[in-house]
């Protein structure tokens, strides 16, 4: 699980039968600091909530694909939570 903020939405024209109705979103990973970290990437949105803006966690792999409706649909990175406070301390 790793922390990523949501930049903006994907549209597709024509998508698997098992990701009909799942947001599909453009994330940017961030690392322990919240500072951008590698390049975006899009996930699905197994939350149904995410929106710009929105800091989220998501998974990869064989637990992305486990956490949305349809079980072991093609994806590699699903949103599957959304952050709402964030507490660091010393």
């Amino acid at each position: 699980m790793k922390f990523a903020r949501v930049i903006g939405t994907v549209v597709a024209s024509h998508k698997y039968d098992g990701l009909e109705g799942i947001k599909l979103m453009l994330v940017q990973p961030l690392d322990k600091t919240l500072a951008n970290s590698g390049s975006p990437q899009v996930a699905a949105d197994a939350t149904g909530q995410a929106g710009p803006g929105s800091l989220v966690f998501v998974v990869g792999s064989r637990e992305a694909a486990q956490a949305l409706p349809d079980v072991f649909v093609p994806v590699d990175l699903s949103i599957t939570g959304i952050i709402d406070d964030v507490h660091r301390s010393g």
